[in-house]
């Protein structure tokens, strides 16, 4: 295995520190692999998809347009 240093504000360290019990590298890995999880699905998603990045845009306004009318 490969060993990473990562840094994190001080103030996330001194509320990681509160719970010692926890192992935050096997969080932090498990947060990796979702993220990969994440962006592997989006890419495949992606490959398949006949939507330009023009109409995704749109299509992206469009719903949030209707989402902000919907809370009003």
């Amino acid at each position: 295995m490969v060993s990473i240093t990562l840094a994190v504000p001080t103030e996330l360290k001194q509320k990681m520190d509160k719970f010692a019990e926890i192992n935050w590298s096997a969080v932090a890995r498990e947060a990796f692999m979702q993220k990969i999880k994440d962006l592997e699905f989006l890419k495949e998603f992606k490959s398949k998809s006949a939507l330009t990045t023009e109409e995704a845009i749109r299509l992206g306004r469009e719903l949030n347009e209707r989402l902000t009318k919907r809370r009003k």
